[in-house]
């Protein structure tokens, strides 16, 4: 059964599909942010915005455990809801292309951190995460086979890039410059 959803996505990805098969090469992608001019002055807070998207900036900052205002978001924060994104449109990806009708999704990322290595304050504390916890709750209409539930599922967790970033890593080149 096909679910009525308003954009057929299996139909906008096919193409796609069809071109990264064709030429690997096109579906290598970069996506890109950068610091906007801010006021130096506050060292407590700080813009930002996707490359792609410059009038979507975000104010972020420290978190309140760092001495941040606690008035913006920190990079946590926005770490944890980039995970919760990736979940969530990933799931409802499957779910149209799979044609399983959902009544609800919600996801929860709790990101753990220790702030004496943010902090300098215990060499021996790591600086950033300790761990990461997310729970997703779907419900799906009724008449949806259970196995087929489970597919969804698993394909999910399966297709979530940044949860597999995450899970796996990636090589970070960085550089960094006075002038």
């Amino acid at each position: 059964m096909r679910m009525p959803y308003t954009i057929d996505l299996r139909n906008v990805q096919a193409p796609l599909k069809e071109q990264y098969r064709s030429d690997p090469a096109s579906a290598l992608v970069v996506t890109e942010a950068q610091s906007i001019a801010s006021d130096l002055s506050d060292p407590r807070h700080c813009t930002v915005a996707p490359l792609e998207f410059p009038e979507m900036t975000i104010r972020a900052g420290l978190h309140p455990a760092a001495g941040g205002a606690g008035d913006t978001p920190c990079s946590g924060d926005i770490l944890a809801s980039a995970l919760a994104i990736c979940e969530e449109s990933t799931l409802r990806s499957v779910a149209a292309n799979m044609g399983v009708e959902l009544e609800s999704v919600h996801i929860d990322v709790r990101i753990h951190w220790d702030f004496r290595g943010t902090m300098g304050v215990d060499r021996e504390a790591p600086v950033g995460a300790t761990g990461i916890e997310m729970r997703t709750e779907v419900k799906v209409k009724d008449g949806v086979d259970p196995e087929r539930a489970k597919r969804l599922l698993s394909s999910a967790e399966r297709y979530c890039s940044t949860l597999q970033t995450l899970r796996n890593g990636v090589e970070v080149a960085t550089e960094f410059s006075l002038s």
